[in-house]
């Protein structure tokens, strides 16, 4: 195989997407039988997990220290040993340790992939690379589901061996790719500082409904399965199955699709689709076509890769790592605030949370029909600020020189 860049960055993800998909799997069961956790245990767990998200800002301060390339290896090796060592701590403050470790190195791995990729790929072929990227990660989680099934049903192996082979695969995976690539080069030299600028508006707002949208499916859809349609485990694990197989089938042609047909109205399609969607969940009464909407909800997500499409076109190149670390905390926001509200909400009225899921969608839809059909510098949105190069809102925590 050649030693290119973008050989790496689908190799990466094959890795964190492997890796995490087994540690995502197992969780509720490990914790339940081996840590005795009940929700409000659990609650915790998933709210630190976040935690890391939410301060992935923090990301464009170790880049004064380390490459980009670099830093992307030692945050994933950072999941693998996180991960490795989860078998060995199955008490409450131990799982929140390896939690918090497998966390950190995760959402900085996520971060700064972002950033290399929109650095690495060209611009008209990112849309495509990216939905070549959702299939190699559906493709690795599948694997990492037959691994679970091979060591634990058929080896008969704990949960230990689970954890400490796969999390020992990524991480021997890591070392392999950190000797076998050079340092390949970003191009810009990016800024090492907290960036916000006023031209970017539009897309912190469409990467903040999206987080906000994502928290929805992700807490309550899977619920409500369970909950109002009692599905069991293995029917979940099979919804599981199929959505990462449609995603390995078809995420490759939405990407080249969004390549062809633009940023504006992909998002467009999208939101549309997202409406429909949260609206037939308020409504539903039928298991199977919970199970249906389930599945293109999952679908549409794919989608969003226009969101990251439209950045590339409108950012100045040395922007992108410092973008990518702000718009990750924007986009965990909802991920702190969204489960908690909503859940107290879900007690009394559960379609009136997918109701709200709906609005978010409608709001998203109203934002993506300002993106113009030719996204550009000094073309960020269809309605702009008085000027289209206003001054900048820059946190100015200038932690070293870079060019302006």
């Amino acid at each position: 195989m050649r030693k290119n860049p973008q050989h790496l960055l689908l190799w990466m993800t094959f890795v964190m997407s492997l890796v995490f998909a087994v540690w995502q799997a197992l969780l509720n069961n490990f914790v339940i039988e081996r840590a005795q956790f009940t929700g409000a245990e659990i609650g915790l767990l998933q709210s630190l997990r976040e935690v890391p998200g939410f301060l992935a800002f923090t990301a464009i301060f170790a880049l004064l220290l380390i490459r980009e390339q670099s830093f992307a290896l030692l945050s994933l090796a950072l999941l693998c040993v996180g991960v490795a060592i989860t078998g060995f701590f199955p008490q409450v403050l131990g799982l929140y340790l390896t939690t918090v470790l497998m966390s950190v190195g995760f959402h900085y791995f996520e971060t700064i992939n972002q950033s290399l990729t929109l650095q690495w790929v060209d611009k008209d072929k990112t849309a495509g690379f990216m939905g070549k990227a959702l299939a190699w990660r559906s493709a690795a989680a599948l694997l990492g589901y037959g691994s679970i099934w091979l060591v634990m049903s058929w080896l008969k192996l704990d949960y230990v061996w689970m954890y400490a082979l796969i999390g020992a695969l990524g991480l021997l995976m890591v070392v392999t790719m950190k000797f076998y690539y050079p340092s390949f080069e970003v191009g810009e030299i990016q800024h090492k500082k907290i960036i916000l600028r006023r031209r970017y508006w539009l897309y912190y707002l469409l990467t903040f409904f999206s987080g906000a949208r994502r928290q929805i499916f992700m807490v309550f859809a899977g619920f409500m399965m369970v909950e109002k349609f009692g599905y069991s485990v293995s029917e979940i694990t099979a919804l599981f199955l199929i959505n990462y197989l449609v995603n390995l089938l078809f995420a490759p042609a939405i990407g080249r699709f969004i390549g062809r047909i633009g940023e504006r109205r992909a998002l467009t399609l999208e939101y549309i689709g997202l409406i429909l969607v949260f609206v037939g969940y308020a409504l539903v009464e039928q298991a199977h076509l919970a199970a249906a909407l389930y599945v293109v909800d999952h679908l549409l997500f794919a989608m969003a890769i226009a969101i990251k499409t439209y950045f590339q076109k409108i950012a100045d190149r040395q922007d992108i790592a410092a973008t990518m670390s702000v718009s990750f905390t924007i986009n965990h926001i909802a991920a702190v605030i969204i489960p908690a509200l909503l859940g107290l909400l879900w007690l009394t009225s559960p379609a009136a949370v997918f109701y709200i899921g709906a609005g978010f969608a409608v709001c998203s839809l109203l934002l993506a029909l300002n993106v113009p059909r030719a996204p550009a510098q000094g073309k960020e949105a269809l309605w702009q600020w008085r000027s289209d190069r206003a001054p900048e809102i820059d946190a100015r925590a200038r932690l070293g020189q870079d060019p302006e």
